[in-house]
């Protein structure tokens, strides 16, 4: 459909609220006009700001800045700009997860696109679950829409090298605990560890969510990369304005680009860049937003075939200013042109391979070919077995060589407290052959599936000179970890999963090039077991907090809650 075809496909929303001649076209022009908007203003689309700056979001901090230079873009481009919030999810803030919180934003955020009078939207995002709150509900609500995020901090600077957060909080934490490295110590790395406005700048979930949001065509190209105090990324932010606008004209909504071969160009690059787990559960819950399956078998399939080829940290050596200097998302995703359905519609207007002409890369060490990648495969493997019949993940390309085949004895955790409360007892019964296994941290257990997944080391051994263990669990992990790392192990715990079933001494088998998670146990011995276990007691006894656990699907449907799936789709998962 050609520019043309695509205008005015079908009366503007706002056109209903603020031209009609009857009582309520009265109120609103009134009610409206009242804060300054003229008659002008209220015949021109109106574009939603969906701003979610908070003092309680370091992520979002800037946020207002560049909300300024949206307007302007929107004024420039013939709309008329209208700011509003929605609530705003920092990650280091709140507790007991971010997690808890992703399905509520993503409700939020849609009831507001559906309730008001916009014809399009700017969605500024950026911390970890703020992103795919966002594209969730752009994908039900289904008005025009465009991402923009707001950039990776620069990197952290000390002692001559370079910084990333969260992947060196881990490393100064680790070696503090280990009494490597003082109190006064550990206080200068605090300090020159986030050093500007930005999410993490390492390919943690933000920078994995800001590159998704790019690859699914649904962010101008090179969003994901420039960093937050650059003043490119207020070009930028003006010229999203402009574009959103156009998206208005042509009448390009979210469900002409988020398609099945968006997403997939969307695990494509989270695969060659080493991203964060979490973007398995965001994907996931996007696609079911817009009424497709996306199983964890196809999320290994592109693995496979997708060679890892960004040096960025936590699997490689760069951060994302290095990326935005080498040519960033567009650049990488040139190099993986042979891989991409070029043919996706993006919000630019044009395809994926006409927004791709001009891309290239800069630095070959940061982004390498896929004729010379840093490794074979993908970031993230699927891993299968009694010990996760309905899947596990690993970051693959940040677990240490020794341990991506290994068996070990169980040593078992029953709960997030039990862990607290054992792991650095000097009588624990551990050495750097077990394996540490963690239940009850899932979507229901934890509750909400926290960031917990690297189970420390513990104590004793960190003193010996132990920096990796193999750790599983039903949590997730910050896309800041590091190590072997099993996590998203699903059916969880707390409903019964076969991970409810291990006992310490139980020998457990990893092996990542067959995709293998074994537990060596009988299966009469595990119907002994399991005739014999308890579920245990929800964390809530009312509020969001028991909607949350009473709705709440498991890990490998995306952690989405069952009633915000489209109709069809949800019995044909859930068989209602």
């Amino acid at each position: 459909m050609d520019n043309e075809e695509r205008d005015h496909v079908e009366p503007l929303k706002s056109e209903r609220y603020f031209q009609e001649k009857d009582l309520w076209g009265f109120i609103h022009r009134s009610f409206t006009k009242s804060m300054g908007y003229s008659e002008a203003s209220l015949r021109k689309p109106i574009i939603g700001i969906a701003n979610t700056f908070s003092e309680l979001n370091k992520c979002h901090s800037h946020f207002n800045e560049l909300v300024d230079y949206v307007k302007r873009g929107v004024w420039q481009a013939g709309g008329t700009p209208m700011e509003f919030p929605t609530i705003s999810i920092g990650e280091p803030y709140i507790k007991p997860t971010t997690m808890l919180l992703r399905n509520l934003m993503a409700m939020d955020t849609e009831e507001m696109l559906k309730g008001h009078p916009i014809d399009g939207v700017v969605l500024l995002g950026g911390c970890d679950k703020t992103v795919p709150a966002q594209l969730m509900a752009a994908a039900s609500a289904n008005i025009p829409a465009i991402v923009l995020t707001g950039g990776p901090m620069l990197n952290g600077r000390l002692g001559g090298r370079s910084l990333g957060a969260c992947t060196d909080c881990y490393g100064f934490t680790l070696e503090h605990k280990a009494g490597n490295i003082s109190d006064e110590e550990l206080a200068v790395a605090e300090d020159a560890i986030c050093r500007s406005d930005g999410h993490c700048m390492v390919m943690g979930t933000a920078s994995t969510m800001a590159s998704i949001a790019e690859a699914l065509g649904m962010a101008l190209p090179g969003c994901a990369a420039i960093p937050a105090p650059d003043s490119r990324r207020r070009h930028l932010a003006e010229e999203t304005g402009k574009q959103i606008v156009e998206l208005v004209r042509q009448g390009i909504r979210p469900r002409d680009i988020m398609t099945r071969e968006a997403l997939e160009n969307a695990i494509t690059v989270t695969m060659a860049s080493g991203g964060s787990t979490n973007a398995i559960i965001h994907l996931i819950a996007i696609a079911q937003r817009l009424g497709m399956k996306l199983p964890l078998e196809t999320f290994d399939e592109i693995s496979a075939r997708t060679p890892f080829i960004l040096n960025l940290r936590p699997s490689g050596q760069y951060q994302m200013e290095e990326y935005f200097e080498a040519g960033g998302v567009p650049a990488l995703m040139k190099e993986l042109e042979e891989l991409l359905h070029g043919d996706c519609l993006t919000v630019t207007g044009e395809t994926i391979a006409d927004n791709l002409r001009g891309a290239r890369t800069l630095d070959r060490d940061v982004i390498r070919t896929v004729e010379e990648p840093l490794d074979t495969q993908g970031g993230i493997a699927v891993l299968r077995g009694n010990l996760a019949p309905d899947g596990a993940l690993v970051k693959q390309t940040a677990v240490s060589a020794h341990l991506k085949s290994h068996i070990g004895r169980a040593v078992v955790f029953e709960s997030p407290e039990d862990l607290t409360r054992r792991i650095d007892d000097p009588d624990l019964e551990v050495d750097e052959t077990s394996v540490l296994v963690l239940k009850n941290a899932g979507p229901k257990g934890a509750p909400a599936m926290p960031e917990i997944g690297q189970i420390p080391i513990p104590r004793k051994l960190l003193q010996q000179g132990v920096r990796d263990m193999v750790r599983i669990s039903d949590a997730r992990i910050s896309g800041t970890s590091y190590g072997a790392l099993i996590v998203h192990a699903a059916p969880e715990a707390a409903v019964g999963g076969n991970l409810a079933l291990v006992q310490s001494g139980d020998r457990i088998e990893l092996d990542i090039a067959s995709r293998r998670l074994i537990l060596h146990v009988p299966d009469d011995e595990l119907a002994r077991r399991r005739a014999a276990w308890q579920p245990p007691k929800p964390h809530y006894d009312r509020g969001y907090g028991l909607l949350f656990h009473e709705r709440v699907l498991q890990a490998n449907l995306g952690c989405d809650f069952d009633f915000l799936l489209p109709a069809e789709l949800r019995r044909e998962l859930l068989g209602e």
